[in-house]
Formats: structure tokens, sequence, C-alpha cells
């Protein structure tokens, strides 16, 4: 079998009529720098396009001490919808930075994590984002200290490391603003974080009091229950069976809002004549609702891509970024 010689960038220098040095300056990104003409570029980066050229990553490893990697580790998140959207921001944030990303998922199980962390440090990745499938807080492994690291979705207390994080508290008080300016200020919440360190169900309750409290007006009370479709119908249900009703419900996530949606059918309710609904997700299962539900929309793609940029972003100053999260309107809630 013949083996083909792979191309080198002497290979591409020849093709370009230019000095190898040249061709390296402008392929890493020096051209402006070292006022190399447009015309020049053009040519190289035409012959590299010809030849197949690529870059020998070890080789350049080893001139700037960095692999062109991020590590990416998780308990959970390559097979949900959510985490998957977090990963393709962070993909797609490498590669305009021209890294690429080497995941791995630990399931929860420590010692798989600590393994993880371990091989990643092998690889001499150039930095780890550590993130977590629903937002909480994390104990830091032992590992990722002294280990150039952003967490994603999640945050140390002792904020040892920066973070990126939705900003639930905003969406809270958003959520309750689309009741409010609709009118309807008889507001109910359905769902309680059964997580104990997470973060999303107490920070999206804050936002929501502090909004009502804003306009003078009281939450009407609490329909506690797990975050699922399920348990969303069957705590809606007893709820009304009590003999309760209310003008509007914020429910903590869109299956809630789902099993909402089913028990207020069963009673003869319909939403949003007699009940406005504002949930949070904003996933698909808003829009495949009837009418369309109005959600606050959880930015997992514009996490991931925060993540990776605060990574390699050497001026970093650390702490917690919170991304706005936005409202998708649907027909879930009267006009005003």
């Amino acid at each position: 079998m013949v083996k083909t010689r792979r191309v080198v960038l002497s290979d591409v220098a020849a093709e370009a009529g230019v000095s190898t040095t040249t061709a390296s300056y402008i392929l890493n990104g020096r051209a402006d720098e070292m006022r190399i003409a447009t015309e020049t570029e053009e040519r190289v980066r035409a012959a590299v396009a010809r030849l197949g050229y690529r870059p020998n990553r070890s080789a350049r490893s080893l001139r700037t001490r960095r692999t062109a990697t991020v590590g990416l580790i998780s308990d959970q998140i390559a097979g949900e919808q959510y985490g998957s959207s977090m990963l393709t921001g962070a993909s797609l944030a490498a590669r305009e930075l021209d890294h690429v990303v080497v995941m791995g998922e630990s399931g929860g199980d420590p010692e798989l994590e600590r393994l993880l962390i371990d091989e990643m440090v092998e690889r001499e990745v150039d930095g780890v984002v550590y993130a977590t499938r629903t937002a909480r807080t994390v104990h830091l492994p032992d590992g990722l200290r002294g280990t150039r690291a952003v967490l994603l979705n999640c945050e140390d207390p002792d904020r040892t490391l920066p973070a990126v994080v939705p900003d639930d508290e905003g969406g809270g008080r958003a959520a309750a603003s689309v009741l409010l300016d609709a009118g309807v200020e008889d507001v109910w919440v359905v769902g309680e974080d059964p997580t104990p360190e997470a973060t999303a169900g107490p920070r999206r309750m804050w936002g929501v009091r502090a909004a009502l409290a804003a306009r003078g007006v009281a939450l009407a009370g609490i329909v506690p229950c797990d975050w699922s479709v399920n348990e969303g119908f069957e705590a809606t249900s007893r709820w009304l069976s009590d003999g309760n009703r209310a003008a509007g419900l914020v429910c903590m996530n869109d299956r809630i809002a789902m099993g909402a949606y089913q028990a207020l059918a069963e009673a003869g309710l319909r939403v949003p004549d007699d009940v406005s609904i504002v949930s949070f997700d904003g996933s698909s299962l808003a829009g495949w609702l009837r009418p369309a539900l109005t959600s606050v929309e959880l930015p997992f793609t514009d996490l991931g891509a925060h993540a990776v940029r605060r990574l390699l972003d050497p001026t970093d100053e650390g702490g917690t970024v919170f991304l706005p999260m936005v409202v998708r309107h649907g027909g879930s809630v009267r006009s005003g």
C-alpha cells in the first residue's frame, strides 16, 4: 500500500510563492500584525484549500504549550434536549476560537468523574468546562482545583471558580410580569424544586414574589409538586377538586404546565379564557400545546458558548455570570 505523504507548511508556502515564515504568520492569525498584504494572505489560504493542508496540532502544542482542546465534563447532558444545546453552544464557540471540545460524562459516578478529570489533565487540555444537567450548587471536585476551569449551569458555594448560569430570578420576574401586564393579579405557583441543592426553583420563586410585590400584589399560594407532567396533572387536579381557582398560574417548567393544561380541561376550564398560564424552559413542548404555551426560555446554547469563551479569555475576572432568560409568547395568557 502506498503511503501518502502529509502536506506540511513548506508545501503550502511553495504553492503560494511565499516563505514558510510568511505562511506561518498568516495561518496563525498574525497577517495584520506583520503587515502582510491581503492578496498574499488570499494566495496562502487558497493554497491551503487546494492542498488540503491541516496544521499539526502536536507540533503546535509543543511550540505554544496549548493543545487547542477544551475538556467538557458533565454528569449527564448529551442525551438531554437542554444539555445537548449547551454542548452545541460550547462546540460552536470552541471552533470560533480554533479549539475543539473533548467531552466525557460521569453519569453522577464520583469515581468516573475523577478518572475523566485525570484524563483531561493528562491530555493537557487548555481548560475544563464542568457542567451539570440541572442548575445547582456543586462541591468542587479535587481534580479541578488548580486547573483552569469554568462551571456551566452550576455554582461552587465558595465561589472558587467562574460560573455561567441562567438568570432564574430574572426569569421569575419576567413570568409574573407577563401575568400582571395582562391584568392578572390572582397568581398561584405550581411546582416546588425537589432537589435540595437546586437553584432554579428558589430563584424563580424569589423573582415571582419580587415582581408581584413591586406591584403591591401578594402571591395567592403554591401548589407543591415535582417537575413532571404526571405530578403537575395530579397536583393541579387535587387543588381544583378542593375548590381552588386562580386567574393565573406560574408553572415551574413546561412539563408541569402540560399536566396543568390537562387538569384544567378535565375541570371544564379553558386556557386562557378562564386561567392564564406562564411557564419556564421554552422547550418544544411549549409549542405543541394548544393554545401554545407562553414560556420563559432557558438560554442553553448561549450558556455553553459563554462558558467556553470565558474559559479561553485570559482577561476573565471570575465570578458568576447570569445570562438573561427571554419570554417566548404563546396564546396561554389572556389579552390585557
